[in-house]
């Protein structure tokens, strides 16, 4: 339990920068409180006490202003990001590292008794306003755009912006993956960018890391000829 609790505590400082003490992320984090709450309600959902677990969540949802049904399912360092209006359904299931942004929905198209909420993998980010709708599967490593509506499922890696959403850095496994590569040697994420999303910022970084590897490439190429 206190493991759990500090990679909560540990995952607000290392994805908003502007958590400093740790008093401030206790108290001042609505994400948390929700995410804190829900796991009591999801235990007494599991355990039969459906109706409890509804009234406390609904509780919750008044207080945190982020409405997480107590039957839907999260992973391990879960990160609601300023929170107001996030809306998760009861049959959602979210994986380890994920983010959601405020005014996120994970919701339902179906009325049946059946999986209905979006799965979400591992490491997954959902910007402000997003809606992931219907039982759709949300690739590892995925990105989600700001107010993007997704209805289709969305490989691994992918980014996907726009309404309905579309995939706009997919295809390009190879790049991304020398890209991180050198990334990883000088020590920080790379990030793609695309026609659909330009960043200056990003191309720039993303030039510099492409000509490095490019150097690097021909670097590994004359040391094998000297050792000829």
């Amino acid at each position: 339990m206190l493991k759990r609790l500090k990679e909560d505590i540990n995952c607000v400082y290392e994805r908003d920068p502007a958590a400093r003490r740790l008093i401030d992320v206790i108290v001042a984090y609505p994400g948390m409180h929700a995410l804190w709450l829900h796991r009591l309600n999801h235990a007494l959902w599991r355990r039969g006490f459906k109706s409890v677990a509804r009234f406390f969540s609904h509780l919750a949802r008044g207080l945190t202003g982020i409405e997480i049904h107590p039957g839907a399912r999260i992973g391990r360092r879960f990160f609601i990001d300023h929170g107001m209006g996030v809306v998760i359904g009861e049959t959602a299931e979210i994986g380890d590292d994920c983010t959601l942004y405020h005014g996120v929905t994970l919701g339902g198209t179906s009325w049946e008794q059946v999986k209905r909420h979006p799965t979400l993998r591992d490491n997954i980010v959902v910007g402000a306003g997003a809606k992931i709708l219907g039982p759709v599967v949300i690739g590892s490593g995925a990105r989600v755009g700001s107010n993007a509506v997704v209805l289709k499922d969305v490989p691994e890696g992918a980014t996907v912006v726009g309404i309905p959403g579309r995939v706009v850095s997919a295809g390009h496994d190879e790049l991304r993956r020398r890209r991180q590569e050198i990334a990883c040697k000088m020590g920080f994420d790379a990030y793609g960018t695309t026609q659909d999303m330009p960043d200056p910022v990003a191309t720039a970084i993303n030039s510099l890391l492409d000509h490095i590897h490019l150097l690097d490439r021909k670097l590994e190429e004359t040391c094998h000829e000297v050792k000829k």
